[in-house]
């Protein structure tokens, strides 16, 4: 799932969308570039261009109909890559739902040459099991079934024998790869990498070759880790509320009669024979395209994915066949329970986004909801008449949605939160918003588009995005100067036309005893990963590669500039050479640790106008700018910030200041903003990622009495007085801090600015002294947990390790690289691989954010809770005795240093890299003793490392579940169990 940039980055069922317009260019690129035509191939290719694209994006169309997006992007050595295929859950045969989901995970498995020790033999056992899949997919007696699936459970033991798992992944973690993955939606499969740009034929040639075969292979184990993403699901609440709301928003259309993992019905009764059949008809080139951005020669590029994938023969991909759906003629009401929050989703049926109607939706969603100046930010957010509010449009290729969604305050029901956001539609509907709103907004995507374009991932994801929904190229670099053609009554027009009374509403109601679904366990028998043993692709592969990158490290003292103030207040810098836009913070080394009110008083600044302006106009001229401000304490810190448009810089510095200086008390906003907090309070006791990753893990470390619990209490939030919040704001300024800048100014003309508009007494208060709570030694093992209505069962596994000491970073890295970080990982082999028993496992020796503070290994693992005896024992099992796999081993290593080499830390990253490095007591970019250090570290330190600081050590085992399902007689062998109640964790 990807996060929204701007308007035309949308996430989830959301995708990127819109850009800009020319006429296309269609150049040879000899005509173009001198050394278009290398000395060994001949070929000459066209390709389009589009003027004042802001990419500078080639596009090319291959004889086999594949098309290849290239931008370059030289901020670091390395280049993004996507490889997309216009098939997603839409295109599932409606007998088979979930089945290009699945063959997403099957492409990972290899091919006849790729992840096999004795192809032959190991087909032999594949055919059978595809076989049996087939008899046993047709047969209903249970009986039967399972005797069927004990046959395929043995096959594959044999069939797994002559497997290498995961050769793929260890192939792409051995040459630097990053972010290796892939994601399946509606419309469209992705695979995604991000690898260094010495290494770019090798990943080219090895993604032609796994594309242009599949081998289902370790096909049952895959099968269950699907089943546990299926559980995952089921436990998600608002997992169900989407799928409620496309089911009642599409009842004939795919989108809502099929869904992307698939029935339960479905998922255990899969298809190895219907899964080859799809990827044989969607899987060809003609139905692909690969986008690239990074650090790339546009002809060498082109040149070797040719050679590589003009091998792949076209074919017809299916066509599709949209469903029309009727026009919705009242409100459909529907329900969804489950223990988490109550909270209500309203949505309307849109075109599809190539229409202009969905492009006018974009403009209503921000006017709606942009984060800051939107009717919902202002009318109902920032005025506290509902817990929260948002708004969102959810733009697909058939139909798009429009979704509002709320969650209510304490003692407002959730038809109250409905009235609330659908009297902000009607002022939609009638115009009623600002006429600069428009312009402001149109000012925002503009400079949104500015920030995405400055990340590979989103100019390579823009590319995406074009070929699935079949926007020519064109046209999408357009869409912002369309967008900027939308005029109010364009919005209200297209407002009437849709936002009436057809709309789907779905009510969550909290019930922690709700009935809950699942997949249940097959009876599965381990097999073997053979981690030492290798294919012959392999080995030829690895026997040849590039010559290593030579990394870059920041030199704090050159690659930043630092300036004093006045009153000597620190000034350091980096400059912004590549656009107009800025980022400045204001830091102050002291937080909530100190006083519990400074965390509230910055959160109740929102809330706050000032001695010109109200809060509601605050936000409305910091959007009309461009920029943004924002002010957050954590523990220990206090960030001030505002970012935008550094041509506005001194008229935001000067408004910004004004809020810091002028803030003016209002004892409704702190009343609200009380009852708010005490809500918030009671739904985060029912999000069950809250109770695991922060309440019981802080419990764990520290105590009852620990920086999560340490806040202040209903009675003290309530006496708290407006003006005492009010002057802890004005204080900030007032103590000693720094300012970090990046931006595109000259820093004489910054100090100059900043010395004139940043408001400071002439004598600085000292920040008072940290507030340092005792982290408890874990001495006797013990297991702590909390009651959660939930399928499954999750654990974090907690040992408490030696304070931060540098010279162990290198070997740590490692050991993360080699034992508990990603596909290729030891504990990903044998948890997941392996014995399937689980969808997410991993372990890290999580090193500390400050020096004297403690490292931590924490390995987690999410699980039915019937597997709850299988999975701890599997992954204490691989805490005690760590299995040595000399292959493994060297691919860490490899792989830690061509990701290093390959690494660019720049932009304002250098600030807050150096930031990190003082927490640590460092003066130096520490990934050079990484890199230094790996290629000399050896197996034997390693295994070193691990029985002094992990193998043994006394764990709390912290785990949430329900208390029907979880197996405490297991419990208890791992340590004296401990039921927590929700109070203790919380403090409240």
């Amino acid at each position: 799932m990807k996060k929204g940039l701007s308007l035309f980055l949308v996430a989830s069922a959301l995708s990127l969308t819109q850009c800009k317009n020319e006429t296309y260019q269609t150049q040879s690129a000899g005509e173009t570039t001198a050394t278009a035509a290398s000395k060994d191939a001949l070929t000459d290719y066209t390709y389009e261009t589009v003027p004042n694209d802001p990419l500078n994006a080639r596009v090319y169309t291959l004889r086999n109909g594949l098309k290849v997006y290239l931008t370059d992007y030289e901020d670091a050595p390395r280049v993004q890559t996507f490889i997309a295929v216009r098939a997603g859950s839409k295109n599932d045969p409606a007998d088979a739902t979930g089945l290009a989901h699945y063959l997403e995970h099957m492409v990972f498995k290899g091919t006849s040459q790729l992840g096999t020790q004795d192809w032959q033999k190991e087909k032999a056992e594949l055919d059978k099991i595809e076989a049996l899949y087939e008899q046993h997919r047709n047969t209903t007696d249970p009986a039967q079934r399972k005797k069927i699936y004990h046959q395929i459970d043995s096959i594959s033991g044999v069939a797994a024998t002559y497997a290498v798992a995961n050769e793929y992944d260890k192939i792409l973690g051995a040459i630097g790869a990053k972010g290796t993955n892939a994601y399946t939606s509606v419309e469209q499969t992705v695979y995604t990498n991000d690898v260094p740009s010495n290494q770019l034929e090798r990943w080219v040639a090895l993604e032609a070759h796994r594309f242009g075969e599949l081998v289902p292979r370790l096909f049952h184990t895959e099968l269950e880790a699907v089943y546990e993403e299926k559980n995952r699901t089921l436990d998600n609440d608002g997992w169900k509320v989407m799928e409620t709301l496309n089911a009642a928003m599409f009842p004939t259309h795919q989108y809502g009669t099929q869904t992307t993992i698939g029935t339960i019905e479905h998922l255990k009764n899969p298809s190895i024979t219907e899964i080859k059949k799809y990827f044989d008809a969607y899987y060809v080139p003609n139905n692909m395209a690969i986008a690239l951005s990074g650090d790339i020669d546009f002809d060498q590029t082109i040149r070797m994915i040719d050679e590589h994938f003009g091998k792949l023969k076209p074919s017809t991909a299916p066509t599709f066949t949209v469903a029309q759906e009727k026009p919705i003629a009242q409100p459909i009401i529907k329900e969804v329970t489950g223990p988490s929050a109550e909270n209500i989703s309203i949505a309307y049926r849109f075109p599809g986004m190539s229409s202009r109607d969905a492009q006018v939706l974009s403009m209503i969603s921000a006017i709606l909801y942009n984060g800051q100046a939107g009717l919902i930010d202002l009318n109902l957010n920032q005025q506290q008449k509902v817990l929260q509010a948002y708004g969102y449009d959810n733009q697909m290729k058939d139909y798009s949605v429009f979704r509002l969604g709320g969650s209510p305050r304490q003692g407002q029901t959730l038809d109250q939160v409905k009235d609330l956001l659908l009297a902000q539609v009607e002022l939609v509907k009638q115009g009623k918003f600002d006429d600069d709103l428009i312009p402001a907004i149109i000012n925002d995507n503009k400079i949104s588009l500015m920030r995405a374009y400055e990340r590979n991932s989103d100019r390579a994801d823009a590319f995406v995005t074009a070929f699935i929904y079949d926007i020519p190229w064109a046209d999408y670099v357009n869409r912002p100067e369309q967008f900027a053609k939308i005029t109010k009554q364009d919005v209200m027009a297209v407002a009437n036309k849709y936002l009436n009374n057809n709309y789907v509403q779905v009510y969550k109601r909290t019930d922690k005893n709700a009935a809950s679904l699942k997949v249940e366990k097959p009876s599965i028998t381990p097999v073997p990963v053979n981690r030492e043993a290798q294919s012959a692709y392999y080995s030829e592969f690895m026997a040849k590669g590039p010559s290593e990158l030579s990394p870059v490290f920041v030199d704090y003292k050159t690659d930043i500039k630092e300036a004093k103030l006045k009153n000597n207040i620190p000034l350091l810098y980096t400059k912004n050479n590549e656009n107009g836009l800025f980022q400045m913070y204001y830091i102050l080394d002291m937080g909530s640790d100190n006083d519990p009110k400074l965390g509230m008083a910055v959160n109740y600044l929102k809330f706050l106008g000032n001695d010109k302006y109200t809060a509601e106009e605050l936000k409305k001229e910091f959007y009309k700018l461009g920029t943004s401000f924002n002010v957050s304490a954590s523990g220990d810190q206090v960030y001030v910030s505002l970012s935008g448009l550094d041509e506005n810089f001194e008229p935001a510095l000067a408004l910004f200041e004004s809020v810091l200086q002028n803030p003016k008390a209002d004892q409704k906003a702190l009343d609200d903003m009380v009852q708010g907090m005490l809500k918030a309070r009671n739904d985060a006791k029912l999000n069950k990622g809250v109770i695991l990753n922060q309440a019981l893990v802080n419990y764990a470390k520290y105590g009852p009495k620990n920086p999560f619990t340490s806040v202040l209490s209903e009675k003290e939030l309530k006496a708290v007085k407006p003006q005492e919040l009010v002057n802890l704001i004005k204080s900030i300024p007032t103590y000693e801090h720094r300012v970090l800048y990046y931006g595109p100014r000259e820093t004489d003309k910054l100090v100059a600015t900043l010395n004139a508009g940043h408001i400071v007494p002439a004598k600085l208060k000292p920040v008072p002294a940290e507030k340092v709570y005792a982290e408890l030694d874990i001495k006797q093992p013990m297991v702590y947990w909390v009651d959660y209505n939930m399928v499954q069962a999750e654990l974090m596994f907690l040992t408490k390790a030696d304070a931060f000491n540098k010279a162990m970073v290198p070997t740590i890295r490692l050991y993360n690289q080699y034992f508990g970080a990603g596909m290729s990982s030891i504990v990903f082999q044998e948890l997941r691989e392996s014995k399937a028993l689980a969808y997410s496992a991993y372990s890290s020796y999580s090193t500390a954010a400050k020096k004297d503070r403690s490292n931590y290994i924490m390995s987690y693992i999410g699980t039915q809770s019937d597997k709850l005896p299988e999975a701890m024992a599997g992954m204490q099992e691989l805490l005690t005795n760590m299995p040595l796999a000399d292959q493994n081993f060297e691919l860490a290593k490899a792989s830690l240093r061509n990701s290093i080499s390959s690494e660019r830390i720049t932009k304002s990253s250098i600030l807050f890299d150096y930031e990190r490095a003082k927490r640590l007591g460092l003066d130096y970019d520490i990934r050079k003793d990484v890199y230094e250090s790996a290629n000399s570290l050896t197996f034997d330190q390693l295994q070193a490392f691990q029985k002094k600081y992990v193998s043994g050590q006394p764990q709390a085992i912290l785990v949430i579940g329900s208390k029907d399902r979880l197996n405490f007689k297991e419990l208890e062998k791992y340590g004296k169990v401990k039921q927590l109640s929700l109070e203790e964790v919380f403090g409240y």
